[in-house]
């Protein structure tokens, strides 16, 4: 889920940008720090925007640097558990599929792709249902639930998500549709016999 949070910092303004315009140099420098960074708290940091000092800064004996707190806007990104939401398969492996969920990647583990046996294609990146024949490749469009979340605070790359799309409407679109399409086709049927015997 994405979420808007008003967030402060410290930041180290070096002593060669001193003479620049000190508001650009603040907002370049929280850019580059924050952006792409995991707080526990909030997520992964997207985007900074409304971006003020806090008070004076302050110049460290023998750094020579100037230590700004400063207050910004953070667009974040956070998965919460139970949260269905929609990613795009981005790896298949022999375990199961990776889906790019936001700016985070989460495994959907081959236990959890269908209710299915299922077959794992890794060179060519498929997996296929032995009965249903359901087919996801990279690239599908697919709606899953968040089951496990372990964010890493120091490296996003190594968070842990984890998927299911085990679920009544989860799995790939194309899924969700086909499945649609059958039900409106039932449904259809059933009310063309109920006018039929209506009828007699």
């Amino acid at each position: 889920m994405y979420y808007k949070v008003r967030l402060e910092d410290t930041i180290r303004i070096p002593p060669k940008l001193f003479s620049e315009d000190l508001d650009e140099v603040v907002t370049n420098i929280v850019q580059k720090t924050f952006e792409g960074t995991m707080r526990k708290n909030h997520g992964v940091i997207v985007v900074t925007d409304n971006i003020e000092p806090v008070g004076s800064g302050i110049v460290i004996h023998g750094d020579g640097a100037m230590y700004q707190k400063v207050a910004f806007d953070a667009l974040t990104f956070k998965p919460e558990l139970q949260e269905v939401i929609d990613g795009i398969v981005c790896e298949i492996v022999e375990f199961g599929a990776f889906c790019h969920i936001g700016p985070l990647d989460a495994l959907v583990h081959m236990s959890q792709i269908m209710n299915d046996y299922v077959e794992v294609d890794a060179d060519n990146e498929i997996i296929t249902g032995k009965e249903k024949k359901l087919v996801l490749k990279t690239g599908d469009s697919v709606r899953a639930r968040v089951v496990a979340v372990s964010l890493n605070e120091l490296s996003s790359r190594e968070s842990k998500i984890g998927l299911t799309m085990r679920q009544p409407s989860l799995g790939s679109h194309e899924w969700i549709y086909a499945i649609e399409e059958d039900e409106k086709k039932k449904e259809s049927k059933k009310e063309k016999r109920k006018k039929k015997k209506g009828r007699k």
